[in-house]
């Protein structure tokens, strides 16, 4: 049977990340694109993982999250950041944090509706937001510097403007806010109705003596924000499509209306797991010198090549720029790194508006060290 389909997202093309994973697959290339790790998961979790399952805890676990969970994840908050949130009405489990980002746009924004973002930006805002028939406004980040320009930001500032988001640290950049980012983005929603998403999904890999700047440290900006978090990065279990969200009361009432009809719950033994797992606090506390490690190794190990690196303060992406090597774009160039030189990457200009080229990839350094050196020897070939 022949059905034409009205598309909802005519203009949003398929997602890079696959593509260039199933080419790393093809060829057999080490694969530093997608930002998942290349290193095990602690067996102690996935052992309380099986100690749920066999004590009986399989069937749906409560819509907001099982309640161990959500208790240990607000004292979390209140220890880090110093804001008290409500287990019971302010937190929620979710899907991983794309979810979380997905519902929390679907929350507020309606038709017409303008959101602005950061540019480059992770690939997950803009069809969300035009998904739900909101307008997009981006707002380029300095060149090399990948400063924030909050005048521009400001420029952009209508009166149909609804939210605001922000990542730190920032994917695909590295760039980590300051306490002077924090000041400007204070004033600049002050005595406005703007709604903030803030993904903090990298909050325990800052680098270089930085420190993570939540919005939740700030009450005038926790009392109108989403907060996306993800258990997943922090715990090296992204394929188990864990996260949280942290919201106002009022602001996460409206949250669960949508979060129930996309998903009702997420798995209870593996809640369960972590919930018992979180009290380790050494597991996250110790993410920012395990990162730096891994980061500074490649750079070490990629001394004396022709990509050049891009500031770097968190996250465990680095961009490297190539521009001594060859003037192709980037899509181009890292199809052909991976398909002759066997080390895949992703290129930045998907995540630029009008795919700006900058001549830079993004690799991802949460692998093994072994595969960080092999990689880093594929890049010398040039």
């Amino acid at each position: 049977m022949d059905f034409t389909i009205r598309k909802k997202l005519p203009h949003i093309a398929e997602s890079i990340y696959p593509v260039m994973t199933a080419l790393a697959i093809k060829h057999n290339a080490i694969n530093l694109a997608q930002g998942f790790p290349g290193y095990g998961v602690d067996e102690e979790l996935m052992q309380l993982v099986n100690k749920y399952m066999l004590l009986g805890k399989n069937q749906y676990a409560p819509m907001m999250g099982v309640p161990e969970l959500r208790s240990h994840l607000a004292d979390k908050m209140e220890e880090l950041y110093g804001y008290v949130y409500d287990p019971n009405t302010e937190i929620c489990v979710t899907a991983g944090a794309t979810q979380g980002i997905f519902t929390a746009v679907s929350t507020i924004i309606h038709k017409g509706d303008e959101v602005i973002i950061i540019d480059p930006a992770f690939e997950s805002y803009e069809p969300v937001i035009k998904f739900n028939g909101g307008k997009v406004k981006r707002s380029p980040l300095k060149p090399v510097t990948f400063e924030i320009d909050w005048e521009d930001i400001q420029s952009k500032i209508t009166k149909k403007t609804r939210m605001l988001i922000v990542n730190t640290p920032q994917n695909p950049t590295g760039k980590v806010f300051t306490i002077e980012d924090i000041q400007k983005l204070r004033k600049i929603v002050a005595n406005t109705n703007i709604i903030i998403l803030s993904d903090e999904v990298y909050e325990h890999i800052v680098f270089d003596g930085n420190k993570h700047e939540s919005i939740a440290k700030y009450p005038d900006l926790a009392e109108r924000s989403f907060i996306v978090y993800s258990l997943g990065k922090t715990y090296h279990i992204t394929g188990w499509r864990m996260g949280y969200v942290c919201a106002p009361k009022e602001l996460m009432k409206e949250f669960v209306c949508a979060h129930q009809y996309q998903v009702y719950s997420v798995p209870t033994p593996l809640q369960y797991a972590i919930s018992e797992y979180i009290l380790k606090k050494e597991k996250y506390l110790e993410l920012p010198q395990f990162f730096q490690e891994k980061r500074d190794f490649f750079l070490k190990c990629i001394e004396g090549s022709k990509f050049i690196p891009a500031p770097c303060s968190g996250s465990y992406f680095q961009l490297l720029n190539y521009s001594a090597i060859t003037q192709e774009n980037d899509v181009d160039f890292a199809k052909r790194l991976t398909v002759e030189n066997k080390v895949a990457s992703i290129p930045i200009s998907l995540f630029y508006e009008n795919k700006r080229q900058d001549n830079m990839l993004r690799f991802c350094f949460a692998k093994d060290l072994e595969d960080l050196e092999r990689g880093a020897e594929k890049l010398h070939a040039f």
